[in-house]
């Protein structure tokens, strides 16, 4: 599996925003009788976002944060101090590319919204770096 995945290009995985591993699920945890959080309860915060997102993006013509090109992301994605410093330390132990770090800034901002924030904490940074893919050794 590992000689697999090393065929694929970094430049093909830096186009893919969002990467999750799904570990293996122990027996417990599946015959558990306890649901987790229902599509119902999730969908206001999702709806919420969007909401937000066209109201943010209407004025360059966009309809939601993975539009944004990197004027935007400069536009409406302003970090704090320790949201640049997470940033930039990210970018050189990782070896983000330009790409990634916008796609990174963009992921983020979803978060925020989907948070209901109004700016990008470190939190939502350090979530979004979460979902960059692993090198594979």
């Amino acid at each position: 599996m590992t000689r697999y995945q090393r065929r694929i290009s970094g430049p093909l995985l830096d186009r893919i925003d969002i990467h999750a591993e799904v570990p293996r699920v122990d027996f417990d945890k599946l015959s558990d009788q306890r649901l987790g959080e229902p599509s119902e309860a999730i969908r206001p915060r999702v709806e919420a976002a969007r909401a937000r997102q066209r109201a943010r993006l209407s004025g360059p013509g966009l309809t939601c944060n993975a539009d944004m090109g990197p004027a935007e992301v400069r536009q409406f994605c302003p970090l704090d101090d320790a949201g640049r410093a997470l940033v930039r330390q990210a970018m050189t132990q990782l070896q983000l590319s330009a790409r990634a770090f916008h796609c990174i800034l963009k992921l983020a901002r979803t978060i925020a919204d989907l948070a209901g924030e109004d700016r990008i904490r470190t939190v939502h940074l350090a979530e979004a770096l979460q979902y960059r893919p692993r090198r594979w050794a």
